[in-house]
């Protein structure tokens, strides 16, 4: 059934069709909000948007060219043009909000403005058409761009050794913890500590990454303050434990103040310090983790230094190392040899005991690239205003919507603001009908109920990329929803949002817990097709 958006009304065509109404449109569609099929249900047999040669008649001694792996039937793909390809993903491109759009207050991501600049280069010749087979003497410019980009990493963390090549966040996660479980292994200490000690407000990557590795995970309270409780934490600590991993700023958009103190206790313990550095973004050239105890830090460069993210990728997530963990930091590594370079990938080979290989290669030029630009375009001082205007946008939130939203703990906030649900009580509008209603309006929803530790947690990072202007109108839009939420007039019009998007409110639930990965013909019965429909 097509779904078309009746505006006056606030519901889709398919809902007007069952109140015996006509659909507002013949094709279903509304002006720019085009009603899109599926692309295999545009597909025709036989179509094709290119011309293939025949196949050749023999092959030599008489073989099948294919070696008898010949396809016997249909292969399933849809068959359309290359206009009707490029009209149909341009067309889905437009139903997608972007950073590119407006504000995206997506927290614990640092959704930030990607500057052209950093395209720009990463598309220059000689960068944008590197090979990763390439000899060594042919790319001796990328690896001095590699190995840039690990001084300046090194430098901001204060930490003096670097791993490029893990592939993103949580990839640079499992790198730190196998360095760290090999570390304790050379001390004869890997069977003895099991237990990673793991703060309530972690990231879920962090205790599934533990666990990954055969780590048992312990969870550490947090206090009123929203922070580490640090008496639970000593308590909890002894010669079973491994390591703790803990974000700082952490996802309460707090700084963990007693965080030099929580590091003493761990080492005297003998266990290591794990630092998530997804919220990096809000103190780089600011704070030196390095300096405040920790041994190993991922950076999510997709984040902190604006390289795209989203989609599935691509991103990359170097980890910072501490001189007791650099000699087991993974190959490749980047030697400079005289005034060459070379790619150290025999662990035999290179001074240290690396954990192995933990990806194809060295890692992801295009995102190297990019940081390095926005790190060297920025300059030590633009880096430092970045972390800080991050911090102010956020603090204007926060300080804009504390009179109608209730936010989860006292005093200012690092890079987000965070809210409970406690100005919705008996409403009958619940977190997630506030934020379908951010639709509505025009704007992504915030991260949604996240951290766990508050409850119907409304969590919104601005970054520093958006203009006062900008944030003045979401922090209205937020203003009206939350008044008219508790005007207790308008609960039916949260329950039926988003009433404005292409598609309306799903069964989320059902779809997470049996998703339709794979189209079948079966899935779309006969008399389904939309333009007949409509038609009729």
């Amino acid at each position: 059934m097509v779904q078309s958006l009746d505006r006056s009304q606030g519901r889709t065509g398919a809902a007007a069709a069952v109140a015996g109404e006509a659909p507002a449109t013949f094709t279903g569609n509304r002006a720019l909000m085009i009603e899109e099929p599926l692309i295999f249900e545009m597909g025709q047999p036989g179509r094709c948007g290119v011309d293939l040669p025949a196949p050749l008649a023999g092959a030599p001694r008489g073989r099948d060219r294919l070696n008898g792996l010949r396809r016997a039937g249909e292969i399933g793909l849809p068959g359309l043009g290359e206009p009707q390809v490029v009209q149909h993903y341009t067309r889905l491109s437009q139903k997608n909000y972007a950073i590119d759009m407006g504000v995206y207050p997506l927290g614990s991501c640092t959704m930030k403005h990607n500057p052209r600049l950093n395209e720009k280069v990463a598309r220059l010749p000689g960068i944008g058409d590197l090979h990763p087979l390439q000899p060594v003497s042919t790319v001796q410019g990328a690896l001095a761009l590699i190995d840039s980009l690990a001084h300046w990493l090194k430098t901001l963390t204060g930490l003096p050794a670097v791993a490029m090549s893990p592939a993103a966040g949580a990839h640079g996660e499992m790198c730190g913890m196998m360095a760290i479980a090999a570390a304790l292994e050379a001390r004869g200490e890997r069977a003895g500590r099991r237990t990673v000690l793991a703060p309530e407000s972690a990231h879920g990557t962090n205790p599934a990454t533990a666990a990954a590795l055969g780590f048992t995970v312990k969870p550490i309270p947090a206090n009123d303050r929203g922070r580490v409780d640090l008496d639970a934490l000593k308590s909890a600590l002894g010669p079973d434990v491994a390591a703790i991993m803990l974000t700082n700023p952490n996802t309460c958009g707090l700084f963990e103040d007693e965080i030099v103190e929580i590091a003493r206790a761990v080492h005297e313990a003998g266990a290591y310090f794990y630092c998530d550095g997804a919220n990096f973004n809000a103190i780089a050239g600011r704070v030196r983790p390095g300096d405040l105890g920790v041994d190993c830090m991922h950076i999510n460069l997709h984040k902190t230094f604006s390289t795209p993210h989203g989609g599935g990728g691509p991103g990359a997530g170097p980890v910072v190392l501490s001189a007791a963990l650099a000699p087991f930091a993974p190959y490749p590594w980047i030697v400079k040899d005289g005034d060459g370079w070379r790619v150290a990938e025999d662990g035999a080979a290179v001074d240290g005991k690396p954990v192995g290989r933990l990806k194809a290669f060295h890692g992801q030029m295009g995102m190297f690239t990019r940081a390095l630009a926005y790190i060297m375009s920025h300059g030590a001082d633009g880096l430092k205003q970045a972390s800080e205007d991050a911090v102010l946008s956020a603090n204007y939130v926060l300080a804009s919507l504390k009179d109608v939203m209730t936010p989860a703990f006292d005093g200012p906030c690092m890079h987000e603001a965070l809210f409970d649900d406690g100005f919705l009580k008996d409403t009958g509008v619940s977190t997630l009908d506030f934020a379908k209603a951010m639709i509505d309006e025009g704007y992504h929803p915030m991260t949604m109920y996240f951290p766990l530790v508050v409850h119907g947690a409304l969590l919104i990072e601005p970054t520093e990329s958006q203009a006062k202007e900008d944030l003045d109108l979401f922090i209205a839009a937020l203003r009206s929803l939350a008044e008219r939420a508790k005007s207790g007039t308008a609960t039916e019009d949260f329950k039926a949002a988003p009433r404005f998007a292409p598609r309306r409110r799903l069964d989320e639930t059902l779809a997470a817990r049996k998703p339709v990965l794979r189209w079948r013909p079966s899935n779309n019965p006969p008399g389904s097709d939309p333009l007949k429909q409509a038609a009729e």
